[in-house]
């Protein structure tokens, strides 16, 4: 949940993607036309997912007067910005979501000075947002829950599947071909390495749950992770020395981004500080909320 002392705005901002215009749901915590303090701008995971999971980010807003964007990539579950399901395989890659990104940026007038926080997804995205654009803008970046190569997070994902119960393993397995077997595995899935909070948040769990509904269609999912896509044999891991921002890199303890997956980064990344939330899984923004953002801060303020 917010922090309702952080003043938000939220709005569309107009996307010009190969002719046509798109709408990007964004949500502003604070104030952007404060040059003193630098904007953290959160890219949520998935793809497909939705920002909701990142609102305890606005608590830099409530402490310590930093402005927080957040917002929906497109075609994601949350429906807030441009939702379809007629545009062909090739449209849907990295370089779409790094335009978008570019796009809202330049809308809100914070290009020349930003910070990066991307989760999961998130995190690639950011990652390849610097490799393959180096903006100017970019002052840092916060790595959370993310790997750099898509072999290591499926051994990951392995290994953690293996202790878990066959029909778990059978429904991973399944992938997007077979939402009705995918998505009860996934969420046992999730209840362990993804969101381990009690009671189930529903930034989390809301998004996900509506993923596996019969009347929504997963295009980005789908899209992003067929067979042909650049996202199944993705690896950046020999270009992550040419990141030139600090780096904060985060996971939690029983994260799909286990430490063999971040070592990988850390070992690579020039200026990089590393730090493990030993309560967490995937989302240690909402299971250990005050220390994450405590984390944060210091990193920005460093």
């Amino acid at each position: 949940m917010a922090n309702p002392s952080a003043p938000a705005k939220e709005g569309l901002a107009p996307f010009v993607h190969q002719g046509e215009t798109y709408q990007t749901w964004y949500k502003v915590f604070g104030d952007l036309t404060d040059r003193t303090r630098t904007p953290l701008v959160g890219l949520h995971g998935g793809p497909g997912l939705a920002h909701n999971y990142l609102l305890p980010l606005s608590d830099l807003t409530a402490t310590a007067s930093i402005p927080v964007v957040l917002y929906d990539q497109i075609g994601g579950v949350g429906q807030r910005s441009s939702y379809f399901t007629d545009k062909p395989h090739s449209f849907w890659n990295i370089d779409l979501f790094i335009d978008e990104l570019e796009s809202l940026l330049a809308y809100l007038s914070i290009q020349d000075n930003f910070i990066l926080l991307g989760h999961s997804w998130g995190g690639q995205l950011a990652a390849e947002f610097e490799l393959r654009r180096q903006p100017a803008g970019l002052k840092k970046i916060i790595l959370s829950n993310t790997y750099s190569a898509a072999a290591m997070w499926g051994k990951s994902t392995g290994q953690l599947l293996s202790a878990m119960p066959k029909e778990v393993q059978e429904g991973m397995a399944a992938g997007w071909k077979n939402r009705k077997l995918l998505g009860p595995a996934m969420k046992q899935f999730q209840a362990k390495h993804g969101c381990t909070v009690q009671p189930p948040p529903e930034e989390f769990w809301g998004p996900i749950n509506r993923v596996f509904e019969e009347d929504y269609t997963p295009v980005v999912e789908q899209e992003m992770y067929s067979s042909d896509s650049e996202l199944i044999h993705w690896d950046i891991t020999d270009k992550l020395h040419l990141i030139r921002q600090p780096v904060l890199l985060i996971n939690g303890e029983a994260d799909v981004a286990q430490d063999f997956v971040c070592r990988s980064i850390f070992e690579r990344v020039r200026k990089i500080k590393w730090r493990t939330f030993a309560r967490s899984s995937h989302t240690p923004m909402l299971e250990e909320r005050e220390e994450y953002v405590k984390e944060v801060l210091a990193f920005l303020e460093s």
